[in-house]
């Protein structure tokens, strides 16, 4: 499995569709969209289904391979 990192650069949260749009690992909105849906993203070991959800500095999201830690 991949270990990325995803720094919130000060922020409060990022939305779960705009990480994975961010870091590349879907190539629209809408792929992304249809990917949280179906249950095919881990946040924390529980699926996450909310496509807006909001990602905070210490979850852990695992999609496709690939682990991602959101840091402050």
């Amino acid at each position: 499995m991949e270990e990325k990192r995803f720094s919130l650069c000060g922020a409060e949260y990022i939305e779960l569709d705009k990480l994975l749009k961010i870091l590349r690992l879907v190539e629209s909105g809408g792929q992304a969209h249809e990917l949280i849906s179906r249950g095919l993203v881990r946040r924390d070991g529980v699926a996450e289904t909310r496509k807006r959800a909001k990602l905070r500095s210490g979850d852990s999201v695992v999609f496709l391979g690939n682990r991602i830690t959101v840091e402050p």
